[in-house]
């Protein structure tokens, strides 16, 4: 691959996950404190990206395979989602939010297959090409913490109290539509499939993978991956809402050390995995989220203060060591014809339903523990996560047997 395509794959990257770090981490202190939302409001804007997750194998298996360079997809898309974005800036109530924010994760959710169908095209060595350039969308979500945090400072008190956190969604915006224009020039990626051949619901949903559910093993892995999905989604939902609460300054610049841990936690997995195995290593991921959970639960914006950073530092572990051991042993209990339904029923299952499941859930506790407008009992709603993701742990080391996989980076 020559090093100007290699470029140019490293924007794309960098500005596809600048604008999902952009606006979804500060999304629910927008919501609670200039829209006056609901936790079951926030949980259902947020449950956005579940639909868009569900939605986005039809739209890449029904026309990005088929009829359409994937550049030009991901360029259409982009620009339309410049413009729902805008439209997020100006809505003053939920029910004016609600409905482009559905419409923008139903635009973007498909982009985040269309960035990668768009990379490997060009790769001739995807083990060791790919990794070099996801690391910028990485680097691109880190980098819109930051810059909200410490260049705008739109998450300070002050300014989110005067509504200037709305001009997240306009810095998103404008990012957006750079892509959807940068993205006509990216290398053609024509379609793979034949336009003639019928297109069956079961073959886009990946639905032929559903025989792996016959194994035992299999099985209890795909329902713990659905059920520590509900843990997951009170993270991206309630962080914002609750470092805002307890007054931490730069508080997005704080959630980026998640994707700081994550980057520095993937480069450990290789070890662990090969050390521990596949089985111990999900159990210390399950065990990091229900730990998180705690620490956020006894910890506060004072003195206590290093009990959240740590809570936060441990995403690395949380989400490396469950997600992507999880993507592993899926590809090794895959055969080649469906290794890639595989995936996506995977897929279909954590960031589709369970997520969305997850949303709904977190909503209604953060609601229960409203204690007074602008004030929740966080160490009550944190707390429900913790027993979850125990209970998890518990099913999982018991019901599975262990079993020996071999790492592969993908």
């Amino acid at each position: 691959m020559k090093s100007s395509t290699s470029a140019k794959l490293s924007i794309m990257m960098f500005l596809e996950f600048f604008i999902w770090g952009g606006w979804f981490v500060t999304m629910g202190t927008f919501l609670g404190s200039n829209l006056g939302a609901s936790g079951a409001e926030t949980g259902m804007a947020y449950s956005t990206q579940s639909w868009g997750a569900i939605i986005a194998p039809f739209v890449i298996g029904l026309i990005a395979d088929r009829y359409f360079n994937a550049e030009k997809i991901l360029g259409v898309l982009h620009i339309l989602g410049a413009v729902l974005m805008y439209m997020m800036s100006q809505a003053t109530d939920f029910s004016a939010f609600y409905p482009y924010v559905l419409g923008y994760m139903i635009a973007y959710m498909p982009t985040l297959a269309l960035v990668n169908s768009v990379s490997f095209n060009q790769m001739d060595d995807p083990e060791k090409q790919f990794p070099i350039v996801r690391v910028w969308g990485t680097i691109g979500w880190i980098l819109a913490g930051l810059a909200i945090s410490f260049l705008f400072k739109w998450d300070s008190e002050a300014n989110i109290a005067s509504g200037m956190l709305s001009n997240t969604f306009i810095m998103v915006a404008v990012a957006s539509a750079i892509l959807g224009v940068f993205s006509f020039f990216l290398p053609k990626t024509p379609p793979t499939a034949d336009k003639n051949e019928k297109a069956s619901i079961s073959d886009i949903l990946g639905l032929d993978a559903l025989k792996l559910l016959k194994d035992r093993n299999f099985l209890i892995f795909f329902l713990s991956s659905f059920l520590i999905c509900i843990p997951l989604a009170f993270y991206y939902q309630n962080i914002s809402l609750f470092l805002t609460e307890y007054k931490v300054e730069n508080s997005t610049a704080w959630a980026s050390l998640g994707q700081i841990s994550e980057v520095a936690f993937m480069l450990l997995l290789p070890f662990f995995f090969k050390k521990y195995g596949f089985k111990k290593t999900v159990l210390f991921g399950m065990l990091a989220w229900a730990i998180r959970y705690v620490l956020f639960a006894y910890g506060n914006g004072g003195d206590l203060f290093f009990m959240l950073v740590t809570g936060i530092a441990l995403h690395g572990i949380c989400y490396d060591f469950f997600f992507v051991s999880g993507q592993i042993y899926t590809d090794s209990k895959a055969g080649e014809k469906i290794k890639s339904a595989a995936q996506g029923l995977i897929t279909l299952a954590t960031y589709g339903v369970g997520m969305l499941v997850g949303f709904w859930v977190s909503g209604q506790i953060v609601d229960k523990n409203l204690i007074s407008e602008g004030a929740h009992s966080w160490k009550d709603i944190w707390i429900f996560p913790s027993i979850f993701a125990i209970v998890v742990f518990i099913l999982f080391a018991i019901l599975f047997k262990n079993e020996k996989v071999e790492y592969k980076e993908s």
